[in-house]
């Protein structure tokens, strides 16, 4: 992904973040709560197989209805 195309999902990634703070479902291996930053961005790496910046332009939009996804079904 180009680094304007990068930053914009980072951007993303951290409104979605925001929105998910105290919505992800509580977590034994995480007893202080769960990083919603981190979550966005893992499942991003598990759906494409690879960092949010290695992830092809052509799935830009891809990426981001994916995290719009994330956001309105917290897990």
């Amino acid at each position: 992904m180009n680094q304007d195309n990068a930053k914009k999902v980072w951007t993303y990634i951290q409104k979605a973040g925001d929105k998910l703070e105290g919505k992800l479902p509580p977590s034994k291996n995480h007893p202080k709560g769960r990083n919603p930053y981190a979550h966005v961005a893992i499942c991003v790496k598990g759906k494409f197989g690879q960092s949010y910046k290695e992830i092809p332009d052509e799935n830009f939009q891809e990426v981001l209805d994916y995290i719009d996804y994330l956001v309105e079904n917290p897990s």
